[in-house]
């Protein structure tokens, strides 16, 4: 399954590029006036081989969990139970990303790929709230300072579980995927996969997670160090890299991405946990970035470094570290907007009016 959605992952349509370049050029707007939406407009319709591309709707957010082994290393004061009882709060409708979502009219998945815990009350779960999908490949991954994080096997079985969720979104109809993400500690695996694939120091790729203070942030430097040290990580091989320093919902997004790009559905991806599954999924096929938008610009340091390194600029940039998918959704309202203005905004000609 992997080997196949990597070889369906096209270069962007570029006679469709070009007639949205030559359709916002002639729109009742100076040219260049929405700045940033335009290039992205142009981008989507590449990506769909459409000119105007379809509206990126209905959305849909899927939430990947797992555990960590490096947890163990006090990466952070969160106990590794939250992620499990976090995943029940999802469940609820009671998280941030669950009030975000009905703001945007978007779908919530919640795909267990890795958590370690049993998640409080799964079985009583509302059918008519977000959707619980059982697919855990093992119960967190191993410490990847002592050994790697997970085997090949593992690693690949993540992955083709990304492949399969985005496949089963974009079949029920979802126009764009949103990447989400819950993992207590998984800033640390993010930071280790963005010096991995980009080349940056640990220190640039590694931030403050969830606020850790200045003597934990030390130590998680030096993890990330450890651990880059340890395996000496190889980007032409991303699933190498994956198993070695990633986490099980690294390996998933990864996969998410990979899928919709294959299906050449646009993916809206959150913060630092996804753009460092960004980074793997252009590793494993350049192309995939043409399916990506970056929705923001998280405070951690390795997003930034993540996001250079793929040549994207992000929607907005407002100090946000959640995760869970929170700044994807808010900005998707910006990336609706740049393609119906596609749809719906008149030509000088059609609407009479003269041009300079």
């Amino acid at each position: 399954m992997l080997e196949s959605t990597v070889a369906a992952i096209r270069p962007l349509d570029e006679a469709a590029m070009a007639a949205a370049r030559e359709l916002q050029g002639r729109l009742t707007k100076p040219a260049g006036s929405l700045g940033a939406l335009e290039p992205l407009s142009v981008r989507l319709a590449g990506l769909a081989g459409a000119c105007p591309p379809p509206l990126p709707e209905p959305a849909a957010v899927a939430i990947f969990a797992g555990d960590h082994g490096v947890h163990a290393q006090g990466v952070t004061p969160w106990p590794q139970e939250v992620t499990a009882q976090m995943i029940a709060n999802f469940l609820a409708g009671g998280a941030v990303v669950n009030a975000f979502a009905r703001q945007a009219g978007a779908s919530v998945t919640v795909v267990d790929v890795g958590v370690a815990t049993p998640i409080p009350g799964a079985e009583s779960a509302d059918p008519a709230g977000p959707r619980l999908v059982s697919a855990n490949v093992r119960a967190g991954t191993r410490d990847m300072t002592v050994t790697a994080a997970l085997t090949r096997d593992e690693a690949r079985t993540a992955v083709e579980t990304g492949i399969r969720v985005a496949g089963e979104l974009i079949d029920a109809g979802a126009g764009i995927v949103l990447t989400g993400d819950m993992g207590i500690g998984n800033t640390t695996p993010s930071a280790t996969l963005i010096a991995a694939f980009s080349g940056v120091d640990a220190e640039a790729a590694t931030g403050r997670g969830t606020g850790v203070d200045d003597e934990t942030y030390v130590r998680k430097v030096a993890v990330v160090r450890a651990a880059l040290a340890r395996h000496e990580p190889d980007p032409a091989d991303p699933l190498g890299v994956l198993a070695t320093v990633g986490g099980l919902e690294h390996a998933a997004l990864t996969g998410l991405i990979l899928g919709a790009a294959a299906r050449r559905v646009p993916v809206l991806l959150d913060g630092v946990i996804a753009v460092s599954a960004a980074v793997a999924a252009a590793a494993f096929a350049p192309d995939a970035v043409g399916a990506m938008v970056a929705g923001h610009r998280s405070a951690e340091p390795g997003a930034t470094a993540a996001l250079r390194h793929l040549g994207l600029e992000p929607l907005i940039d407002l100090g946000l570290r959640l995760g869970e998918g929170t700044g994807a959704l808010l900005a998707l309202p910006v990336v609706t907007g740049a393609v119906r203005v596609l749809h719906e905004v008149a030509t000088f000609d059609s609407a009479g009016v003269a041009e300079k």
